[in-house]
């Protein structure tokens, strides 16, 4: 089975439409889906919720899809860096569903486990917790929460073998391994190919059977949100 595909649209062709659950990896903009979020913009889907860690900056990443006006609900743990993200919410134009972020990486977890719902402590006694089912368990209370199966998961990786064996790059990991099993299909972008048996077994971070397509960017921006340069004395 070829899993590759010559682009990023291409890849997303008959997959995305209006209305649809998506997940994206991620954190920050370390290890995000670059092209594969702009092939989203570009199929001009619309009204789609999108479970992702943060929503980008603006004017990139999942940014760029709220300037178009494409996510009508984010569920993700920080939303911070992006000021159209903050105009949209406050005037009532974005619905957010505001997750504490290990519990957002377990819905997802969860989700490509199998496992429909888990209890927690995180939340409980807060807004998190509104009209969640809560349960006593050895004299400590939890909240359940459900978890998280996405239509289609947009993933990026460093390199992937012909069959979809997936090896990320230091934190680049983060969200992607999760998010990748978690949805019911999962295309991912990488930026090197090889061929099936070059990784060695006990460097594949993710196995193919989770991957269904395959992108190869060879060259992303990776922007980096925040440059911090420390100043030092008669320089």
């Amino acid at each position: 089975m070829n899993k590759l595909y010559p682009s990023a649209a291409a890849a997303l062709e008959g997959v995305v439409r209006d209305g649809q659950l998506l997940a994206v990896g991620g954190f920050g903009l370390c290890g995000i889906p670059e092209a594969l979020i702009d092939a989203l913009r570009d199929s001009g889907a619309r009204d789609l919720s999108v479970i992702s860690n943060n929503a980008g900056v603006d004017g990139f990443g999942l940014g760029k899809l709220l300037e178009t006006r494409q996510i009508k609900k984010m569920i993700s743990s920080y939303v911070g860096e992006n000021k159209e993200f903050e105009r949209q919410y406050l005037a009532g134009e974005l619905e957010l569903e505001f997750t504490p972020q290990g519990t957002l990486a377990e819905k997802l977890r969860a989700g490509g486990a199998g496992i429909p719902a888990f209890f927690t402590k995180t939340g409980v006694g807060t807004i998190v917790a509104d009209g969640k089912e809560l349960r006593e368990f050895d004299g400590e209370t939890y909240v359940m929460e459900r978890s998280l199966v996405p239509d289609v998961a947009l993933v990026k990786a460093d390199v992937a073998d012909r069959s979809g064996n997936l090896r990320f790059r230091y934190t680049a990991r983060n969200f992607n391994p999760a998010v990748a099993m978690a949805g019911k299909l999962c295309i991912v972008e990488v930026e090197k190919i090889v061929e099936t048996g070059e990784i060695a077994p006990d460097d594949i971070h993710l196995p193919g059977i989770y991957v269904h397509r395959l992108v190869l960017n060879p060259n992303p921006e990776k922007r980096i949100e925040k440059r911090t340069i420390t100043e030092k004395a008669g320089v």
